[in-house]
């Protein structure tokens, strides 16, 4: 089940304090990135962030959940409606986050075909 745009568009309002929060939409969810790195995401309209030990060590209540099947756990964050507590906890969390990994250019292989005709 995808996540309702509306959901996301809480989501960002709530978070609208912080500088750089950002979000890329795969596959009917969306990725949140704050300051260039992965935060988390909205996956069928639950908030959840990566499982680092400032964010275990941040929130009252943990609660593991998947994203989707086939995913590593992550964290619930059921306090949305708490402004201060987002900004809190993704700022607890930055320095924790992995930086994001620079993408390879891909190799270009080309394979020219010729289709010449014997001329007799």
């Amino acid at each position: 089940m995808a996540s309702r745009k509306e959901y996301l568009d809480f989501i960002l309002e709530q978070l609208s304090d912080l500088n750089d929060i950002s979000f890329v939409t795969m596959m009917g969810e969306y990725i949140l990135y704050y300051r260039g790195k992965i935060v988390g995401g909205i996956y069928d309209n639950r908030f959840l962030v990566k499982p680092v030990q400032s964010a275990i060590d941040y929130m009252q209540d943990v609660i593991y959940e998947l994203p989707y099947e086939g995913a590593k756990e992550m964290l619930l964050v059921d306090n949305v409606d708490n402004k201060d507590y987002l900004k809190g906890l993704f700022n607890a969390i930055f320095d924790e986050l992995p930086v994001p990994k620079s993408k390879k250019k891909k190799k270009v292989t080309y394979c020219v075909v010729s289709s010449r005709k014997s001329l007799e």
